[in-house]
Formats: C-alpha cells, structure tokens, sequence
C-alpha cells in the first residue's frame, strides 16, 4: 500500500469522528439558543442573556407577619446599594379594531397641542371667593395677588375646539359614581378645581365634604355620587402616606406593592393619577416586601419611580376589575424656577410674572425628558386601559400661573427671606381659578 493510499484511508477513518463532533457542536448550540430565548421570554424588559436581574412578583398578599405598613416612624435599619430587582409584570395585549380607531381619532384633533388665549369674558370658570372648599395654599388671590389676569387664560387647540365646560353636564356623567383623584398635592389642587368647578349647583344642603385625611370624599347627595382625593404621593406604600406629616428626612418606600391604596381606589368608577414632583427630590429608600429587619436599599429618583410605575400598571393590567373602570393618567405638571430659562441673563423664577410664555414648544428643566419616555413606555404596555391626559407642554407656558408669594405658608419666614421674594416664591403649586380647571376641562372632553 503506497503511502498516499494510506493517507486516504486514514482521512476517511476521520471522518465519523468528526461528523459526531459536529452533531454534538450543534446540539449544544440549540439548547443555549433555547434556553437564552427561555430567559428572554421570562424577562421580557431585559433582552441580554447576560442579565443577573432578579425579577419580583409585585403586588402579592403578605403572607407572614413581619411586614408592617410603612408610616412616618418607620426608619431603615441598614441601607445598601441597590441590588438590581426588577418589577416582573407584562403588559396588555395590543387591541385591535375599537382600541386604534379610537388613538387615530384622537390624533386628528390633538388637544393637547394649542396656545393660551385671552378671554375675560368666558373665564374664570368660577370665583376664587365663591368656593367654600378653596385651599389657602392656592387662594393667591385672597393672599394679596392683584394682578388677576392669570384667571382669564383659556386654551385653544390648534385643530379643533375643547368641548365647552358645563357643570350640570358633567354631574350627569358623575350620577351615581364615584370621581376620585389619587396622587400628590398637585392631584390634590386638580381635586380642588374639581370640587369648585362643580359646587355652585347643588344645594347647600345636598353637599357635604369630610374631614381631611388620607382620604376625603365630598358628596352630592341629589346625584348620588362623589368627588374624592387619596394622598398617595408615591403611589405605592410609603412612610409619607400621612396627608399632613409626611415632610421627613428620608423617603422609604415598598417598590412591590400598591396594596394599601388600591384597597381605597379599587372602589371607584373614575381614577385620575398621577406622580412626578417627589421623584425629584433625591435619592430613595426600597425596602422590598420579602426584607425583614429594615433592610433597605437606595436608588435614585427615576429608576424608584420606573420600579413603582411598573408596580401600579401590573395592577391595572391583571385585575379584570379594572375593565370597568375609566382611568386617567395626567402627566408631570412643571415648575418654574429659573427665569432665565424663558428670559435669557435674569435671575429670579415665577415671582411677578404676569403673562404666559409665547414661544410654542418652550420646554424648561422643571419637566424632566427621561422620566416622560419612561412613563409613556410603562403606559403604552396598558393599551386603552389607561388614557392620558398630558398637562405638561400646555403648563410649560404658565410661568404666571403659580402662587408664588401669594399664599398661605404654615411656617414663619425671617425678615431676610419676606426682605426677598423670590427666595420662598412658590413656582410648583397652580392658583385657582387657574391652570388646573383646564386640566379638568380636558378630563370633561374625554369623559
């Protein structure tokens, strides 16, 4: 046998080899590929196979004793680094038919996109005085503002017209049911326009307003129905749930659990929420369910509120009581705080402005762009079930708006800080009559 006959023969001999290598080759790859696609599925928010995320379920009874409610005493033993959880939720499926029709007629007629426009002869809405339930906190008025013309501002669509308010209207479509607003103080101030927008046509004696707490409810008894407010600033449980002592130190919250508010909002037929300014105010504390001993963990504002965010939509989404109910979701309301921001080279904020900015699509730093595309990926996975109302590019313009100086303020100012306005000009909070009726119009117009 010459040597090239046996360099043949061993060649073939090697072949079976090799082809069982490659089999086993292949095989391999096709269960990683399932078990990367397996893990994929599993964490649809996390597309790396890399992904060391451990993912909680959100929203589940307790089942032992160690977890207490949070409230104003409640402090964190030790405090971490976030360890990375993540919400597990999955969002509704895309609805087809009704669901896009209805997005497409809503895009012909964007009322969202428009301009302020003078009209002292339609508005205000109502008067500052004539409403028993005005807050001192929005009352500027009353609390020496005499420059009035921040009541008479109407908006106007670009396409298409606002349908145009009117109370009894709106009591009609309230007949027996219950309206409730849940989220901060700026909620609460929409609340407030609510209550005032629609007060004046029932009987005195037919309405009625319960003390104030976590929840206050004002009735109308010849409808039968209810305008009310939760204080849930955060949204999910947390130790500032207190309607007046909730100024603390450190912002504790359960990132998993919306439990302690929905068993209070799960009982209305309407839902307005909303949730941004505390968000803003630095770090966060997580203290997750499964953690015993106080053990927290820290993250900043944004990635707490997407973790909450995504805990209040899995409860939307999984509880068929939801399908009954409409439900609003009313974007970041923006503060002014640096002039210079609308006037280039001055130095103060919301203080003496007495017009509303006319530069169309002016954007300042008080409505933060990343926390606005992460609320509205959260929202886009709810289809129709939660329909927006976004107030921030419309409030962007009302630098005048704000009650500055012309307020109730709880606290005592020293001469130094009265001796300078702007320094504690309140640039977040809305005067009534003011910003928020609008608010409620647009609410009105998609009732």
């Amino acid at each position: 046998m010459t040597m090239m006959q046996r360099w043949r023969n061993r060649k073939r001999s090697h072949f079976p080899l090799l082809g069982f290598i490659l089999l086993v080759f292949i095989a391999c790859s096709v269960l990683f590929s399932e078990r990367t696609i397996l893990i994929i599925e599993k964490n649809p928010s996390d597309s790396s196979p890399e992904s060391t995320f451990t993912y909680i379920n959100p929203n589940l009874e307790p089942t032992s004793d160690y977890i207490q409610e949070l409230d104003r005493f409640s402090r964190c033993n030790t405090t971490g680094e976030y360890s990375g959880k993540k919400i597990r939720w999955v969002g509704l499926k895309p609805e087809s038919g009704g669901g896009r029709r209805k997005r497409e007629s809503l895009e012909r007629c964007d009322v969202f996109s428009g301009k302020w426009v003078f009209d002292d002869e339609s508005y205000p809405l109502y008067n500052e005085s004539d409403c028993p339930y005005m807050s001192d906190q929005l009352a500027c008025h009353k609390h020496g503002r005499s420059d009035l013309g921040y009541q008479h501002w109407r908006w106007q669509p670009h396409n298409c017209n606002l349908k145009r308010w009117n109370a009894i209207e709106m009591w009609e479509k309230l007949r027996g049911k219950r309206l409730m607003f849940v989220g901060d103080s700026l909620n609460r101030g929409q609340w407030i326009s609510m209550i005032c927008l629609l007060q004046s046509v029932i009987p005195a004696e037919k309405r009625s307003i319960t003390p104030n707490s976590q929840l206050t409810i004002f009735k109308a008894e010849n409808y039968n129905a209810t305008i009310e407010f939760l204080w849930a600033p955060l949204l999910v449980d947390s130790n500032s749930d207190d309607p007046v002592n909730h100024r603390l130190d450190e912002r504790i919250i359960r990132p998993d659990s919306v439990l302690k508010h929905s068993a209070k909002w799960e009982h209305a037929d309407i839902l307005v929420f909303n949730t941004y300014l505390w968000w803003r105010q630095g770090p966060v504390k997580l203290l997750w369910s499964d953690q015993e001993n106080a053990s927290c963990e820290e993250l900043d504002g944004l990635g707490a509120m997407e973790l909450v965010m995504q805990t209040w939509a899995d409860r939307l989404a999984s509880k068929s009581k939801y399908l009954d109910k409409q439900i609003f979701f009313v974007t970041m309301s923006p503060t002014h705080l640096w002039s210079r921001e609308w006037k280039a080279g001055s130095e103060g904020n919301c203080y003496d402005e007495k017009a509303p900015i006319d530069n169309e699509g002016y954007w300042g730093s008080g409505s933060d762009l990343p926390t606005m595309r992460m609320v509205e990926n959260v929202l886009r996975k709810l289809g129709t079930r939660v329909s927006v109302i976004n107030v921030t590019q419309l409030s962007e313009y009302r630098k005048d708006g704000h009650p500055s100086i012309y307020r109730k303020f709880w606290e005592t100012l020293p001469p130094e800080q009265l001796a300078n306005p702007p320094s504690y000009s309140d640039c977040i909070h809305w005067c009534l009559p003011g910003v928020p009726d609008v608010w409620n119009e647009l609410l009105f117009h998609f009732l």
